[in-house]
């Protein structure tokens, strides 16, 4: 073996990145794994026997050793703006993928969903101090505007032949809240690309240009806030058309439910988990940055200074409506979109959309993970529908067979699921063997 352990601390490696897969593994195993044999089976068992395949997911990230595998699911049935779609989910959560399906179809019989893209601006900044009057870094940046544009122009060509670019540029004085702090402040158009290279190298370039003596440029990069780059997504009916006898009382409870997380943090925080459930997995599927979504999401939650909910409802005039508002800086273009396959076979399901068309599936999914949500929660209660669910994944950890799967699961189609309850079942029968 080519790894060598450092003497003072057992578990540290010098040269780790050099070794191939192999002495990876078994560098890991011997040093770590109680069960040396066991836990190099579990990582070889996931590695795709396709080689050519496996290569390339190797590449995606750096010491790879296996393959981490998520459910990849679908949920059909979703109308948006008369458009039938069914929609490629990555999550390992339970009954999301499920409650995402009954939602569109209970929603696809009330007109489906309506969702429409606000803005698609994105941001990128310089970052640097300065430490002399104002005036002369105003002017400074005045006389230097045209020449900071021009210097991205060997950048931008492409983009601009497709509509996007550099929309402006602008200096912001950040001195009232850090001594000498300034920023260019740079917004963009991206297209169907989430842009993230091309930002980041627009904005370097700028940098290189912009600095001189006076000036020390702290970094260059953009930002995942996007409160410009925004779509809206809304469900309406008439509340006898959610249930004759029920629909207002209805209506009214699921309305409070969402006024709660407006103005309580607490709740707000489990409300928008609940959205981003439906969002990342899409985000997931589609081979786009769930990470940059879900920071960009939370922060857009706590714009007005308290972090609140990212849905909205109102009922006026026996007309229900709910709806969701929400930065989303997504692509169908680049990165792993065009790379992984089953990033590519998703974007096909969903007949190759533009960022926007995308942008659109991807917040009404969340809408409708929240409607399912505050559903439950507001009539039967979020572990009903939740923990029937979950029977499944606690009788494989038992090791229950067949047969006593399915005794498990009729005994329970009229009672609560909970852990130790299906445990106690469980050992029940196993008396009885």
């Amino acid at each position: 073996m080519r790894f060598k352990l450092n003497r003072k601390m057992t578990k540290t490696i010098s040269g780790f990145s050099k070794l191939s897969k192999e002495e990876k593994i078994e560098w890991l195993s011997s040093t770590f794994f109680l069960d040396k044999e066991q836990g190099i089976n579990t990582l070889k068992q996931y590695w795709n026997p396709n080689t050519e395949l496996q290569d390339l997911h190797d590449d995606f990230i750096e010491n790879t050793i296996s393959n981490f595998y998520l459910p990849f699911g679908i949920a059909p049935n979703f109308i948006i703006n008369g458009k039938e779609y069914v929609v490629p989910m990555a999550v390992e959560e339970s009954s999301v993928v499920a409650a995402a399906s009954l939602v569109a179809k209970f929603w696809s019989k009330r007109g489906g969903f309506k969702a429409e893209v606000i803005s698609t601006t994105k941001v990128g900044q310089v970052h640097f101090l300065f430490k002399g009057e104002k005036t002369e870094i105003e002017n400074y940046f005045n006389a230097k505007k045209e020449e900071l544009l021009a210097s991205t122009d060997s950048i931008t060509k492409n983009m601009r032949k497709r509509g996007g670019g550099i929309l402006d540029i602008e200096l912001v004085d950040k001195t009232d809240k850090l001594e000498n702090y300034y920023q260019i402040h740079v917004t963009f158009e991206t297209k169907d690309s989430m842009g993230a290279n091309f930002i980041n190298s627009c904005l370097e370039t700028i940098a290189g240009e912009f600095r001189n003596d006076a000036i020390q440029i702290v970094m260059s990069i953009l930002s995942n806030y996007v409160p410009e780059c925004v779509v809206r997504g809304e469900v309406s009916c008439h509340v006898n058309d959610i249930d004759k006898k029920t629909g207002l009382e209805f209506a009214e409870k699921f309305n409070q439910a969402v006024q709660i997380a407006k103005v309580e943090p607490y709740r707000a925080v489990t409300h928008n988990k609940g959205i981003m459930n439906g969002i990342d997995a899409v985000v997931l599927a589609t081979g786009n940055d769930f990470r940059a979504i879900e920071a960009g999401a939370h922060a857009y939650a706590a714009k007005d200074g308290s972090y609140s909910s990212l849905t909205d409802c109102e009922v006026k005039d026996g007309i229900f409506r709910f709806w969701i508002e929400i930065p989303l800086a997504v692509g169908t273009v680049g990165g792993l979109t065009s790379l992984h396959p089953l990033a590519k076979l998703s974007l096909e399901m969903l007949e190759n959309p533009s960022a926007e068309e995308l942008m659109k599936i991807i917040a009404v999914t969340g809408l409708a993970q929240n409607f399912a949500a505050l559903r439950a929660l507001t009539t039967t209660g979020i572990q009903h529908g939740h923990m029937k669910m979950h029977l499944t994944n606690i009788l494989k950890q038992l090791g229950a067979t067949e047969d006593q799967k399915n005794e498990i699961e009729t005994y329970f189609k009229d009672k609560t699921v909970s852990h130790s309850a299906v445990v106690e079942k469980f050992n029940s029968m196993q008396k009885l063997v």
